[in-house]
Parts: structure tokens; C-alpha cells; sequence
């Protein structure tokens, strides 16, 4: 005979279960619609509010996707796309199942420029510091990989950043490989900042996880050392960033696709 004491606590660890279940549920739901870089990105604020990092959301049970952040009247304001179409192209599917073999100068100065729908945006690349991940770039950018790629996802709450590099225009997409994380001990990273005008690459939360997502600090962002630095944005291809950023994204919630229109149309790797 149960007793109506007893009946009480199973009702309670039935109900305890339940909650975990859908917890569990909900953070598998968004580490594979987000999987990075997924995104991101990294810690918001310390304490109450919600931390992300490389589009995955932390197994923090206070934390409950993206509508953490409170939308201001401002940010459901939406501006005038800055951006112009995109060119004519399809985005190439091909992946490959093992990084590519070491091919660049390491002593070599390299530029990343991406000829996109809202203006140039020129990166000097760290090669020395950053080889893997400048010679995947160098690869990828040399198959018309990122050709075509929507940029899909902006911050405007906490970080501040464009991520872009999937093929899919989700957060779900990479080359099919990974490559090791490197350079989390750069000069620039200060006070677990990440400075405007970083390029760094995206991950899932977990070491070496970087495929092809990557992201541009338009704003000094609090972040863990975590996302390998690679590269810094010129001074003009900041003011193509900040357009973009000042057009603001798509929920309102600081976290979202861009409301402007941007669009790799061609990556291009050059040795200098």
C-alpha cells in the first residue's frame, strides 16, 4: 500500500525527470542547429545573464537560448538593407575528410580579402602564429568554398560579432574536417577580451572543434580565450563592418541573422 506521503515524492522525482529530460532535450536541439561556430560565441555577462559560446549555448540549466537578452524598443527597429545583391553563384557542397596538408609559408605574410555584397573586407592573417588555421583558409578560400556563403549571424547584445563561413547559411555547416585550436595566448587577448577588429574562429564549446566558421569583432567583446585568433581587419574593412552591424539583426534580441544582406561573394587568399 503506497501511501499518500509516498505518492507525493514520486510524483515529484517523476516530475524532476521530466524537467531534465526536456533540459537535455533542448540543449541537444540547439548544439545541432548551431553547432559551430556553432557559433560563439562566449560569455555575455558574468553571472545572470546568459553565456554563449560559438552559436552553442553553455549546459547551464539558467541559461534558455538566445531570449535571454531583453529586445529594446531600438533593436526590433529594423534599418534599410545597406547591402547590395548578390552576384550570380551557387555555393559550392564539397567537404573533405582530413585538414589539408601544410602548404603556406609559416614566415609569409598572407591576406584574406572577402569581396562581399556590403563592401571589402581585408584581413591581415597571423601565419606564424595561427598556421593550421591560415593554411585551411588558404585551401578553402583556393576551392570557392566560402564563394556565395551568407554571413548568418550577428551579436549586438553583451558580444559583438558577424559570424559567417558556413555553407549552409544555418551555423550548422563546415569542410568536414576540424582543425586544432591555436594562438589562445596572442598578445591582443587581454582581460579575456577579444579587441575590434580580431578575426577568430568559431567552435562547438569543446577544444579543437574549428572548421570553417569564423567571426569579426566589429566591438570589444568579453570572451574566453577559447576561439583561435587569426587575423585583424583593416581599418577600411572595419567600416564595412560596423555598416553591417549598424543595420542590427533580425529578432531584436541581440542575437540573430543579420538584417543586412551580406554575402561572401568571393574569398581570396594572397601571399605578400
Amino acid at each position: 500500500m503506497v501511501t499518500q506521503e509516498q505518492r507525493k515524492r514520486q510524483l515529484a522525482r517523476e516530475k524532476f525527470l521530466r524537467q531534465q529530460q526536456r533540459r537535455t532535450a533542448a540543449r541537444r536541439k540547439a548544439r545541432v542547429r548551431n553547432s559551430v561556430i556553432a557559433s560563439v560565441l562566449g560569455v555575455i555577462l558574468v553571472g545572470s545573464l546568459a553565456l554563449y559560446t560559438s552559436g552553442v549555448m553553455k549546459d547551464d540549466d539558467k541559461a534558455n537560448a538566445s531570449a535571454e537578452a531583453t529586445p529594446s524598443a531600438e533593436a526590433t527597429k529594423k534599418a534599410p538593407d545597406p547591402c547590395a545583391k548578390p552576384a550570380a553563384g551557387k555555393v559550392r557542397t564539397e567537404t573533405w575528410k582530413k585538414e589539408p596538408a601544410m602548404s603556406i609559408d609559416k614566415s609569409a605574410k598572407y591576406t584574406l580579402d572577402l569581396a562581399t555584397t556590403c563592401g571589402k573586407i581585408d584581413i591581415a592573417l597571423k601565419a606564424s602564429a595561427a598556421p593550421h588555421t591560415v593554411n585551411s583558409f588558404d585551401f578553402l578560400a583556393g576551392k570557392g568554398f566560402f564563394d556565395h556563403t551568407k554571413c548568418h549571424r550577428l551579436t549586438t547584445n553583451g558580444i559583438y560579432v558577424l559570424q559567417c563561413g558556413d555553407p549552409t547559411g544555418q551555423g550548422s555547416g563546415g569542410p568536414g574536417y576540424t582543425i586544432p585550436d591555436e594562438n589562445l595566448k596572442d598578445k591582443s587577448l587581454k582581460s579575456n577580451v577579444y579587441p575590434a577588429g580580431t578575426v577568430a574562429m568559431a567552435n562547438t564549446g569543446q577544444a579543437h572543434t574549428g572548421g570553417s566558421q569564423f567571426f569579426l569583432v566589429y566591438q570589444d567583446s568579453q570572451l574566453p580565450p577559447s576561439y583561435t585568433p587569426f587575423g585583424t581587419i583593416s581599418e577600411s574593412g572595419m567600416k564595412v563592418l560596423k555598416k553591417i552591424a549598424a543595420a542590427g539583426e533580425s529578432t531584436g534580441a541581440g542575437d540573430g541573422a543579420p538584417n543586412a544582406t551580406v554575402v561572401i561573394n568571393k574569398a581570396t587568399v594572397t601571399k605578400s
